[in-house]
């Protein structure tokens, strides 16, 4: 095959809207691979791996992101069903859940309150500018929650989706660690404790190495923690003179 019918290939594949989600799955593949390669380090996300390649691909073929959402949008729509889903396990536990549905509130809003605060409060430490800032304080939530909350408040929405992505990473990496430390064996306790601390990431990493009470949790905790970030977070900022 000449250079001149490669090139015949290419556009015609590059215009073809089907490319940008064979490329999104093949990268996924990929990424699973190399994630079990090196052990299954949650540093290294198959999710964050996936990223990392798929940015290599379209600066190489030179396709802007606007083209490449153009196919890939099929696996953006399914994202809202997976949320959903996650009632299903959680449908189970329904019971439990109604007698504890007072402490974990209260937990759900200390762990806010904290990984904001803390947060907020180190960056001003450091003299971080009030728009990276306002860029990190929603980190600990899922990322289309974090975007539109950073944007709401005068971060940028884009560094708010790396940083929920980072965040997550090395929750599902210390949060083992730190179960073993406090000695604390309750799937429920440390579902909710992932889902509130690393989000998406958490409630993957529950579902798949602590079970489904623990996934059930922490999806109950990414929810709740996302909705109740979108209502406290803009008044926190206000009140330490952010916004």
């Amino acid at each position: 095959m000449n250079v001149a019918a490669l090139d015949q290939l290419w556009v015609y594949l590059s215009g073809n809207p089907l490319l940008s989600l064979l490329v999104t799955l093949l990268a996924f593949m990929i990424a699973v691979r190399l994630n079990r390669a090196l052990g299954g380090t949650p540093l290294l996300h198959p999710v964050t791996l996936s990223i990392a390649i798929l940015i290599g691909f379209l600066l190489l073929v030179d396709m802007d992101y606007a083209t490449y959402f153009e196919g890939a949008q099929f696996i953006h729509f399914l994202l809202g069903p997976a949320t959903v889903a996650l009632a299903i396990p959680l449908y189970d536990h329904r019971e439990r859940v109604r007698r504890l549905l007072g402490p974990l509130l209260l937990a759900c809003i200390t762990g806010i309150l904290t990984a904001v605060t803390s947060t907020v409060g180190l960056a001003m430490l450091l003299g971080i500018r009030q728009e990276t800032l306002l860029s990190l304080a929603p980190r600990s939530v899922t990322s289309p929650i974090a975007m539109g909350i950073a944007e709401q408040i005068g971060g940028i929405p884009s560094l708010a989706a790396g940083l929920v992505l980072l965040t997550g990473s090395i929750g599902c990496a210390l949060g083992p660690a730190i179960f073993r430390l406090l000695k604390i064996t309750d799937p429920a306790v440390q579902g909710f404790t992932m889902g509130l601390s690393a989000h998406g990431f958490g409630t993957a990493h529950s579902f798949a190495r602590l079970g489904a009470v623990a996934g059930a949790f922490s999806g109950l905790s990414m929810g709740l923690t996302g909705l109740l970030t979108a209502f406290l977070l803009p008044l926190i900022t206000r009140l330490l003179g952010l916004s």
